[in-house]
């Protein structure tokens, strides 16, 4: 018997090893799809960004951003806190931005000295400005992933992360130096960080009250998601000790006092000494409730009057567009109903599956509180606001249900992985399908990128973007033609070689040859422009967002 033993023969080290290469080549798989769908989105991002000229908002927060770079001090747009055009900054520092310290006009025409009267490049310094906003874009997808990893695995991680990483609306505004991804994504931090402290309180619940300080400090929109990431804090102490209610309360009060400080910290940075004069800034006076609140939010008084004159355009009317009705105020769907244009269909179904995932999964309900609530509130917030400008508003749902979409990999159905994967390609393509447009993108029950501009307005669809591609093609198609232009955006037109005059300014009668709307414009027409649209022919469009009309 002892003989025989020894006659078994000994396996080789090849023998050994050989069933660990395909493991080891499972592990490797992984990170290598990761990169790849993070490459391919930082190149839809990159090509974007290089080819649009600033969009309506950009400017003013570039110039923000050189104004704490020069002046260190809180001046222009104090409207929203310093944290993102402190990120933006890092850009405008490497491209080593000229600021003339003798211009004293308001944040717009800041924006516009600065790109256009004060010896810089204006292509140059907005792919600066708008670099470190695409890094940080990628950043949060890994947190997409990472948060999806934790929930249901690698596998459910990756599809998380093609939906994020596809998403037209979170390439298309985080190409921008604009600050509705980076606040979104830094609350998708928090709100990860809060599910991780389940596990490790101590370590985690400090930097989830950073990175919601993070959110605060970019976007002052954030801030209804305060208590319910204090709740979610109490939350996750009491799932290891369900009756420790004191713990509960600490926990809570640990992520709101880093939070505050983190917003103290966004302003120290800008300026040591907080200096703060509004000057010719106008900056409501509030009464009532929303008086009260503010006067006792523990932040400094630039944030306070910020929120200020955010209360003050939440006050005005604002003109609408939706289904191509023209409206004046805000509807309280028009979010919802926006967003089922702006989102790819494959998109729209794994978030709704996903969300039911979540509540009915038993092993999914505990990070339910965690992936749905702090977006539904952000959302119901959104949708009393009076600004309906666009889906950016909402940007944070491309990335919480992304999280959510991927949980549909848990579920035990048979067909649940082919139907994941057939509907992951058809957000593939239609994603790919837009590019380089991906601001006016629209799924195709819609009819696609090409018509958006008849059902929605502004930065759905036309922010300005097109300026240079309307160049090229004027000088391409038209040279030589007289051109009449109405453009709805930051840029100036004669800046890229533009040579046009405002036909509002003449009587219809005299505008003849090339009429170039922005869609925008087109949208809420009146007057004597709807006169001139209504007699002229639509003959050519550029970027999905002007139209070219002949009269």
């Amino acid at each position: 018997m002892a003989r025989a033993a020894h006659q078994v023969p000994a396996p080789t080290p090849d023998a050994g090893t050989a069933p660990a290469r395909p493991r080891g080549r499972r592990r490797l798989l992984v990170p290598l799809l990761v990169a790849v769908l993070l490459a391919q989105m930082a190149f839809a991002m990159v090509t974007t960004a290089v080819r649009q000229t600033p969009t309506i908002d950009e400017p003013v927060y570039v110039a923000a951003a050189a104004g704490y770079l020069h002046e260190h001090r809180v001046r222009l747009n104090p409207e929203h806190p310093p944290l993102g055009k402190l990120v933006v900054a890092a850009g405008v520092a490497v491209a080593g931005a000229h600021v003339d310290p003798s211009f004293t006009g308001a944040q717009e025409a800041a924006g516009r000295h600065l790109l256009y009267r004060s010896g810089n490049d204006p292509w140059r310094l907005m792919l600066w400005a708008r670099l470190p906003v695409i890094a940080l874009t990628l950043l949060f997808g890994l947190v997409v992933f990472a948060f999806t990893r934790d929930l249901a695995g690698p596998v459910p991680a990756l599809a998380a992360l093609a939906l994020y990483a596809l998403s037209p609306d979170v390439v298309a505004h985080g190409s921008l130096a604009t600050l509705d991804v980076p606040a979104a994504g830094f609350l998708l931090t928090s709100v990860w960080l809060l599910w991780r402290a389940r596990d490790r309180a101590r370590r985690c619940l400090p930097l989830a009250g950073a990175a919601l300080g993070a959110a605060l400090a970019t976007k002052m929109s954030t801030l209804p998601v305060v208590p319910v990431a204090a709740a979610l804090a109490a939350l996750s102490v009491c799932a290891r000790r369900p009756r420790d209610v004191r713990r509960a309360l600490h926990a809570a009060g640990v992520v709101t006092a880093v939070a505050v400080a983190v917003v103290w910290a966004a302003y120290l940075a800008v300026d040591p000494r907080l200096r703060w004069d509004p000057g010719a800034t106008h900056v409501p006076v509030l009464h009532g409730l929303r008086g009260r609140l503010v006067r006792l939010l523990p932040f400094p008084e630039a944030y306070r009057d910020g929120m200020r004159i955010q209360f003050g355009m939440e006050n005005r009317s604002w003109a609408g567009f939706l289904f191509g009705h023209r409206y004046t105020g805000a509807r309280w769907y028009y979010l919802p109903a926006a967003l089922l244009v702006k989102t790819p269909l494959g998109a729209l179904v794994l978030w709704t599956a996903g969300a039911l995932a979540l509540v009915v999964v038993r092993r999914l309900r505990p990070a339910a509180p965690y992936v749905l609530v702090p977006a539904a509130v952000l959302l119901v917030a959104a949708m009393a606001g009076s600004r309906d400008l666009g889906t950016r508003y909402a940007v944070f749902l491309p990335m919480s249900l992304a999280v959510a979409a991927g949980c549909v990999l848990t579920v035990r159905l048979r067909w649940a992985p082919v139907a994941v994967a057939a509907l992951v390609a058809f957000v593939a393509v239609s994603s790919l399908r837009t590019f380089p447009y991906y601001l006016p993108y629209s799924n195709e029950a819609f009819g696609g990128p090409a018509r958006t501009h008849l059902r929605l307005h502004d930065s759905n669809v036309d922010w300005g973007q097109d300026l240079g591609r309307l160049a090229d093609r004027l000088h391409d198609r038209y040279a030589g033609e007289r051109v009449w232009l109405v453009y709805k955006g930051s840029g100036v037109p004669a800046a890229y070689g533009i040579e046009a005059r405002d036909p509002r300014r003449v009587p219809p009668a005299e505008v003849h040859g090339l009429l170039v709307v922005s869609d925008s414009a087109v949208a809420v027409a009146k007057g004597p422009l709807a006169v001139l649209l209504r007699t002229g022919r639509p003959v050519d469009e550029v970027g999905h967002s002007i139209t070219l009309y002949r009269r």
